[in-house]
């Protein structure tokens, strides 16, 4: 065998044992007479020594050959050290070397595989075999596998099945580009990578299957950032005979397992919020509830003087940002230029500086005299120590930019704390979205979503205000899941599709075969799918997915080590009767 055990398991109760130790060289240290080798695999780093008069020569000649990488194996005995390392598990022993067997040299990597490497991002996803060497890598890889296994666990012990959907389905117009793959056997036609298994977890309900799972590959051709990938995994499931409650209580559970498996984290509460309340509270539908700075809407106590920018404005809104007041003239003239970035969009920011005395200094003093001031800060909430910033404008970019603010005041001030979890469900979203460009109705979650009940009769009379029986689970501001009581009878489908702008036609061209297992008995159903990539990584206490995925893409949707995509050979175009334009 190459190995008797790995390179973080040996102890002081392994002193005097014969062993076997396989791994990377970490680094050398060579003082001529004596050779340490740090021997390191994905368990651990143990220290070898090869001692001029306890090893055999030519061991210690070849010794002096190794570099950084090389792949070796040794044969020794386990000795307890002289100095002591505390800071690695064997930091207590050492292997005194009596073979040595070097099974694959190296080159110099490209980077130094250490925890704090010199390798930037692009060089280290060219090289990511070898990133994964590093410990914070491989750490983010193995928490992934823990939580995809506390997962499995969960959903089996409450009775879930899982099922594989398929991976070449039929691209539909809904929702975000389809990545498509043609087809050799039928000419001019393609397939689809999926979105999500949607469909195909609504057909297993109406299987019978009950409560099915999947922890899944899905895809989608849309543009990129530090939280998305093109392809990506989430954690679908579904169950029938439940209704909105059911599903709630379920994936609660399953959310409290998780953070207190993986975590430690005991969580009793998971409030409840509308979408109307979120946008009106926190300007977004994912809100991070671990701090305060609640919106306090201000049209009823700054609009009734002479200050014309917000007496033309649609909301005057702000919010009062603990501990400012002490902020310079200097710091909040950058906070005025962070809200006019154009990634940001505001036009300026009115500010109040809550005193310790009580009193009231604003950069509108001209306009509002102590009074007013005071209303602003009773609305927002603001104490004396205190800063009030304010932002105007039209309702919906206002509040969008306002909600930016506040993340990135919660940012500097520490507020946004990774070892907090403050879980939230978000429900009531609109069923439908108007869209100004196309003149007509989107669904805002996809077109299966069942409305509300109560809604019902609206659909045909006011449609803009039909409430989606639809729910996301929110953590630390970020949307980790999300899901819907699904419409299961092919009247009210019917109805959505047309809604939705699809002609009788359309609608049967591309979702006949829903529409008619829905005539077979199907059961109320519903479910939700969790993003792995993200939970994972804001369980590991990070916001963006990229290390805790084997091999990721870059920010343009390239994997860098293999080079993809890449063109394909004119006789593959060829058998697939593609044509590439010049």
């Amino acid at each position: 065998m190459y190995r008797t055990h790995s390179n973080g398991e040996l102890r002081l109760t392994n002193v005097g044992q014969e062993v076997t130790l396989a791994g990377w060289v970490q680094k050398t240290r060579d003082k001529g007479f004596m050779i340490w080798v740090d021997l390191r695999d994905r368990y651990g780093i143990t220290q070898l020594i090869f001692d001029e008069e306890r090893t055999p020569k030519d061991i210690v000649e070849k010794a002096k050959t190794l570099g950084r990488e090389f792949v070796i194996q040794v044969k020794g005995e386990v000795i307890e050290r002289v100095s002591k390392n505390d800071n690695i598990a064997t930091g207590e022993v050492e292997i005194l070397v009596k073979e040595l067997a070097i099974l694959n040299e190296s080159l110099t990597p490209p980077f130094t595989i250490e925890d704090e490497t010199d390798g930037g991002d692009e060089l280290r996803m060219k090289y990511r075999y070898l990133d994964i060497r590093r410990n914070p890598v491989k750490e983010s890889l193995i928490f992934r596998h823990k939580v995809a296994i506390e997962v499995r666990k969960y959903l089996s012990d409450k009775e879930f099945i899982e099922v594989e959907t398929p991976v070449l389905i039929k691209s539909t117009p809904e929702g975000a580009r389809d990545f498509v793959v043609p087809s050799r056997m039928n000419e001019g036609q393609f397939y689809a990578l999926p979105q999500s298994p949607q469909t195909f977890k609504q057909l297993l309900m109406v299987g019978g299957m009950d409560k099915y799972f999947q922890i899944v590959k899905c895809f989608r051709d849309e543009d990129l950032r530090a939280d998305r990938q093109p392809e990506f995994t989430q954690i679908d499931c579904e169950m029938a005979f439940v209704e909105q409650e059911d599903i709630l209580n379920t994936f609660e559970g399953l959310t409290r397992h998780l953070l207190k498996e993986v975590n430690g984290v005991e969580i009793a509460d998971f409030p409840r919020m509308t979408y109307d309340v979120a946008m009106k509270k926190y300007g977004n539908d994912k809100p991070d509830i671990r701090f305060g700075m609640e919106f306090g809407e201000l049209n009823e106590v700054a609009q009734h003087k002479e200050f014309g920018v917000f007496n033309n404005a649609e909301l005057v809104v702000g919010i009062a940002v603990p501990g400012g007041a002490s902020y310079t003239r200097k710091e909040i003239d950058k906070l005025i230029d962070w809200v006019k970035r154009p990634q940001v969009g505001a036009l300026g920011m009115v500010y109040v500086k809550c005193n310790e005395d009580g009193s009231f200094k604003s950069s509108v003093d001209k306009f509002y005299d102590q009074e007013d001031l005071a209303k602003w800060a009773e609305t927002t909430g603001a104490k004396p120590g205190d800063l009030i910033c304010v932002l105007s404008g039209v309702a919906d970019k206002v509040r969008a930019q306002l909600s930016a603010l506040r993340m990135e005041l919660a940012e500097r001030l520490g507020l946004r704390d990774p070892k907090v979890f403050a879980p939230l469900w978000v429900v009531d979203f609109p069923l439908l979205e108007w869209d100004e460009d196309t003149e007509r109705y989107h669904a805002m979650h996809h077109p299966f979503t069942s409305p509300k009940p109560e809604d019902m009769a609206m659909l045909d009379t006011d449609p803009g205000k039909v409430r989606a029986n639809a729910y996301d689970l929110v953590l630390n501001g970020n949307e980790i899941g999300g899901g819907s009581i699904r419409i299961h009878d092919k009247e009210t489908q019917a109805l959505m599709f047309d809604h939705l702008g699809f002609t009788p036609e359309e609608a049967k061209e591309q979702f006949g075969f829903l529409m008619n297992a829905f005539e077979y008995g199907a059961p109320p159903h519903g479910g939700l799918a969790f993003g792995l990539d993200r939970l994972v990584a804001i369980l590991g206490g990070q916001e963006t997915i990229r290390d805790f995925i084997a091999f990721p893409k870059n920010n343009s949707g390239r994997d860098v080590m293999i080079d993809a995509p890449s063109n394909i050979d004119d006789e593959q175009l060829k058998e697939l009767n593609l044509k590439l334009s010049l």
